[in-house]
């Protein structure tokens, strides 16, 4: 009885980071799902190209944007959280590669090469697109003299900001695919914890009574 029980409890570490993870997805899908708002109802002027001007989905468009701004700083906070209690893993996995560049250590194991790869892919495209981010957060429309200050037109920000976003979103999808059996895994046991630390008091006070 206690060996089960013990196999179906959680370490702390994994609880954190189960809830770590939980916002980042939350975040990311409100970013991702804001951010598709924007590239199929993109901005424009009235009796412009844009058949779309002024059209309603759900939200009006400055609504849309605070949604995508803040859900893309809560992301941000996430994920800064999410490296600073990976670090030494970080740092185990470059001491490794270091290594065995130097000849000193075995390479990695290939399904851990694919996952450091889609890591790598999914951090560029995620610091590419919360930059870009940055710049369109500090620097709205309609002051274009000043983008020149910062290396880039406003249209090529833009291209970097939806193009990394594009592809961050189809890492996310692939880093969640890959990891789904561990996801459930947990999620089972996080939920399962919660109802027995609700029943567990209702089944005591029915016993004593």
């Amino acid at each position: 009885m206690s060996t089960q029980t013990n196999s179906e409890e959680i370490s702390k570490k994994t609880r954190r980071n189960w809830w770590i993870d939980a916002g980042l997805l939350v975040s990311a899908a409100i970013a991702i799902i804001s951010g598709i708002y924007f590239l199929f109802f993109p901005s424009g002027y009235q009796g412009g190209r844009n058949p779309l001007y002024n059209s309603v989905l759900l939200f009006e468009r400055h609504t849309w944007d605070e949604v995508h701004s803040w859900s893309g700083i809560l992301i941000t906070i996430m994920v800064l959280v999410h490296l600073a209690l990976h670090a030494e893993w970080i740092a185990s996995i470059s001491r490794h590669i270091i290594g065995h560049i130097r000849g000193q250590r075995p390479p990695l194991k290939p399904q851990v090469q694919r996952n450091l790869f889609l890591n790598m892919i999914e951090a560029i495209s995620f610091f590419l697109t919360a930059i870009s981010g940055v710049y369109f957060l500090f620097i709205p429309s309609g002051r274009s003299s000043i983008d020149s200050v910062f290396l880039f037109t406003r249209y090529t920000w833009d291209m970097i900001h939806t193009w990394a976003g594009v592809v961050f979103t189809i890492t996310v999808i692939l880093h969640f695919a890959i990891h789904w059996r561990w996801v459930i895994k947990v999620t089972r046991k996080i939920f399962h914890q919660s109802e027995k630390s609700i029943t567990h008091p209702v089944t005591a006070i029915q016993k004593s009574v």
